[in-house]
């Protein structure tokens, strides 16, 4: 069948529908190892002990896989096989055709499913068939799956998308949260299920049946370093001195080593570059994504989109000029990290008078 996203993938199995191949792959790893629990608990229920063969793809010997794809199945419907990271760009090109013929007649009773959980699939959108095309050499496994079964991309959701999901789940833990909340949770996890899972579980242990506010996720869910990134540039455009300060120095606190800081604020400040002259040649946030493969970071593109306008294109440039010259003075002094920023965000904050152009 033609590539799939996961919720209808999901719903597809939800009325008990099998296929005999599935390539499962995405930015939303917890989504991808979801549907994979889905698929396995469907074809061999509890029976993973007797019917379920974990692989790995690392290592993977296509003619063991050969064996079991042709076992018939043991105290359950179907005879599952797992196939977990196989890379075709670190397999031989023979070692990925022998496989391939392998999948090719897969018995009715055997269900083969290859995720990926532990590498980045590359790929690019292509906008005659409205979906990501896989770019690197997995692209052979991924149309084998999309032709003999399934191929299904788990992307990661926007907030909006998750803003519902999370009420609901803070609700049936006998909470309560609002969308706008629910969404500035997901905005401050970057969209990443695992962590917002993680904070929901915090949050309603605090709030013991109490709705969960935003003072409550100020005070208890540690914002990610790109949206304090955001905070900067919006503090810099509005010539907030103070708010310019509390952000770098939350970002110092989260800092693993020499010029990470300085790397993310810079790739912040083009990624917003971009974005603004993408919006004066009418361009929206999807155009940006895809031109620039920023399939793991549509969040940060859809954020600087609804960035305030008050810094110019002027203003940006020389920003970036002087994050260009501090990332010199960095790697070519022994100056203490913290006050080579200081001094970048106070030059950066003098840039410009703020008028709009």
């Amino acid at each position: 069948m033609p590539q799939t996203d996961k919720k209808t993938l999901s719903a597809q199995l939800k009325k008990g529908g099998l296929s005999n191949l599935y390539y499962i792959f995405g930015a939303d790893v917890s989504s991808v190892t979801a549907l994979t629990r889905q698929i396995v608990r469907l074809a061999v229920g509890d029976n993973e002990e007797f019917a379920l063969n974990r692989l790995a793809g690392k290592s993977l010997d296509i003619s063991a896989l050969r064996d079991m794809i042709e076992i018939m199945p043991m105290m359950s419907e179907y005879n599952c096989i797992l196939v977990n990271d196989y890379n075709c760009e670190e397999h031989r090109e023979d070692e990925t055709k022998s496989l391939l013929d392998a999948l090719k007649d897969i018995p009715s009773q055997t269900v083969v499913v290859f995720n990926v959980t532990g590498f980045e699939v590359k790929t690019k959108f292509d906008r005659k068939a409205g979906a990501n095309k896989i770019t690197d050499k997995n692209k052979k496994l991924a149309d084998h799956a999309a032709k003999y079964g399934v191929l299904c991309e788990c992307a990661v959701p926007t907030s909006g998308e998750l803003a519902k999901a999370i009420s609901a789940k803070v609700s049936a833990r006998g909470g309560a949260m609002s969308l706008d909340v629910a969404r500035e949770l997901a905005e401050m996890c970057l969209s990443d299920t695992l962590l917002i899972g993680n904070e929901i579980d915090k949050l309603c242990a605090y709030a013991q049946g109490r709705e969960i506010t935003s003072d409550m996720l100020r005070e208890l869910v540690h914002r990610q370093s790109s949206v304090t990134i955001f905070n900067l540039a919006d503090a810099v455009a509005a010539f907030d001195r103070r708010a310019a300060f509390d952000a770098l120095n939350e970002l110092m606190q989260d800092k693993d080593n020499r010029g990470g800081v300085l790397m993310s604020i810079t790739n912040s400040f083009l990624d917003l570059y971009r974005v603004l002259l993408a919006k004066r040649a009418a361009k929206g946030a999807d155009t940006v994504i895809h031109d620039f493969d920023y399939y793991k970071r549509g969040f940060a593109i859809e954020r600087l989109y609804k960035f305030n306008q008050r810094i110019t294109l002027e203003r940006l440039r020389a920003c970036i000029r002087i994050l260009r010259d501090t990332a010199v003075t960095l790697n070519s002094t022994s100056i203490d990290e913290k006050t080579v920023l200081e001094e970048a965000v106070v030059k950066m904050l003098m840039t410009g008078t703020g008028g709009s152009r």
